[in-house]
């Protein structure tokens, strides 16, 4: 796990260039690229299968697969049997649930440990409490569970509470992960920043300077690795984080990737700002 938790960020350490100027990088076919995909890529959906790749994002993930080498992987709380779906034809490296799964640039993939049968107590606990609450969804990932309360904000309270009681209920094994409208309960021990650290050791990743990109609380793990290691880290959307830099939204971020074959410097744009 990280040494922070995203829940309680610490102050933000602004780098700026040598010259204290404005002016970031264009992304460079040479770095490795980390990219979230709901709220980063494509747009957040009222619920979660409700989300589309469209041929536009389809075309530039693509296209940044070839200028790259294949040094870009989707580092998302989704199953990668999902990204595979928005991204037909392309067998992308992908950590999913958080790095729960992930699967590698040469194809192999490696799950995390789960006791399948305290997770099936949890399903069943989670199941009845949707029953009574309707406004809830209950996402089944295989791994993990999310409870979804985007529908109905002001049970946001009750939906960690339930799932902090649920956690507790199955030890230490599990942990009780945070998001926007939505908390987790998904195995310990594995997130976004040890995902990114698995990928930066192989091919093609290893030697290149990663990249990361995404919106979310769970993002805060990826961005301290990629710190870390000298890399570029990028927040989409306003509020506290650990990333140098923010883009105002997806739109920004489709935009950003598409100079990846530009080797110039640009001004940082209103969408592309250091955080406040």
């Amino acid at each position: 796990m990280s040494a922070h938790s995203p829940q309680t960020l610490p102050p933000r350490r602004t780098r700026l260039s040598r010259s204290g100027s404005r002016l970031v990088p264009a992304p460079l076919p040479e770095w490795a690229y980390f990219l979230d995909l709901d709220g980063t890529l494509i747009e957040i959906a009222a619920v979660p299968s409700g989300v589309h790749a469209d041929g536009s994002v389809q075309l530039l993930i693509a296209q940044m697969v070839a200028r790259t080498g294949g040094a870009l992987a989707i580092i998302t709380g989704r199953p990668i049997r999902e990204i595979d779906a928005l991204f037909p034809g392309l067998v992308l490296p992908v950590a999913g649930q958080h790095g729960v799964e992930r699967r590698s640039a040469s194809g192999e993939i490696v799950q995390h440990a789960v006791v399948t049968s305290s997770l099936d107590e949890a399903r069943s606990v989670l199941t009845r409490i949707v029953g009574r609450h309707p406004v809830l969804l209950l996402e089944d990932k295989g791994m993990s569970l999310a409870l979804h309360y985007r529908q109905a904000p002001r049970l946001g309270g009750y939906a960690h509470r339930t799932m902090s009681q649920v956690r507790r209920a199955l030890g230490d094994a599990y942990c009780v992960q945070a998001g926007k409208f939505v908390v987790e309960l998904k195995p310990a021990g594995r997130d976004k920043g040890s995902a990114i650290t698995d990928f930066m050791a192989e091919w093609p990743f290893s030697g290149r300077m990663p990249v990361f990109i995404g919106d979310d609380l769970t993002d805060e793990y990826g961005f301290d690795v990629v710190n870390a290691m000298g890399g570029l880290s990028v927040k989409v959307g306003r509020g506290r984080t650990r990333a140098q830099w923010q883009m105002q939204d997806v739109n920004a971020v489709r935009g950003w990737l598409s100079q990846s074959s530009g080797r110039r410097m640009v001004e940082a744009i209103p969408s592309l700002t250091r955080p406040s």
